[in-house]
Order: C-alpha cells, then structure tokens, then sequence
C-alpha cells in the first residue's frame, strides 16, 4: 500500500503544476490562432460560417501548425517563463513558415476566399510541416 501511498501523494503534488502549464500553453495557442484569424486577408471565421470549406481547411492546418510545436515545447520546458518565451518563439517561427507559403502560391488568399480546395490543401500541410519542424527544433 505504500506504493500506492506515494504515487497519490506524487499526483497530488504534481497536479497544480500540470494544470498551470496546461492552461498557459492552452492560452498560447488559442492566442496564436487568434492573431492569425485577426491577420488573415479575409475574414477566415466568416468565410466558414457561410460554409467555405477551404478557410475551414486552412484554419485546421493553422491550428494544429501551432499545436504541434506548442506541445513540444510544454513536454521540454520546465518553468513558466520557460513555457511563455519559447512558446511564443514557436508562435513566431510558425507565423515565418506561413508567410514564407503564402508567397510562394500566387493569389493564395483570394483563391481560398473563392473556396479553392487544393491551395487551401497545399497551406494546411504546409503549416503541420511548418509546425513539425519547429517542434523538432524546440527539441534541441
């Protein structure tokens, strides 16, 4: 029973911590996307109100884009500052790889916001690959 003892007590202890860097990396993330909805050339939530399934794609790839290196970088950081400063360098590194996409495809925003399914393709993987290798790197 001992055992059993000393991992309630672990839990117990553990908990509080796990829940305050759950939370903060849970409020980086909705912050990333966020500020992504407000800096998309077209009104992204909108666009899928009114049942554009592209924008819907473009905004999962985000989504899990920042999610990934998010996650990463909880699982490698071991303070709260920690948690705060590199999860908004990984927001950062993410909002480069996008733009760096973006400029690659010709006409990009206006194409997804005509509905466009294979660009709108195109930028989600691109921003889960973005987001794949930012979280390798925040590995180092």
């Amino acid at each position: 029973m001992t055992g059993m003892t000393s991992a309630w007590e672990s839990v117990l202890s553990g908990l509080p911590v796990l829940l305050v860097h759950l939370v903060l990396t849970t409020a980086l993330l909705l912050g990333g996307v966020a500020l992504y909805v407000r800096m998309a050339p077209y009104h992204e939530l909108e666009q899928i109100r009114e049942g554009n399934v592209a924008a819907a794609v473009v905004l999962s790839g985000q989504t899990l884009g920042l999610c990934i290196p998010l996650a990463m970088m909880l699982a490698t950081s071991v303070s709260i500052p920690d948690i705060v400063l590199w999860g908004i360098i990984a927001i950062v590194l993410q909002f480069v790889a996008i733009a760096a996409v973006r400029l690659s495809i010709h006409h990009l925003p206006a194409l997804i916001k005509r509905g466009h399914i294979p660009p709108a393709l195109v930028l989600a993987c691109a921003q889960v690959v973005a987001g794949i290798l930012n979280a390798a790197a925040l590995s180092r």
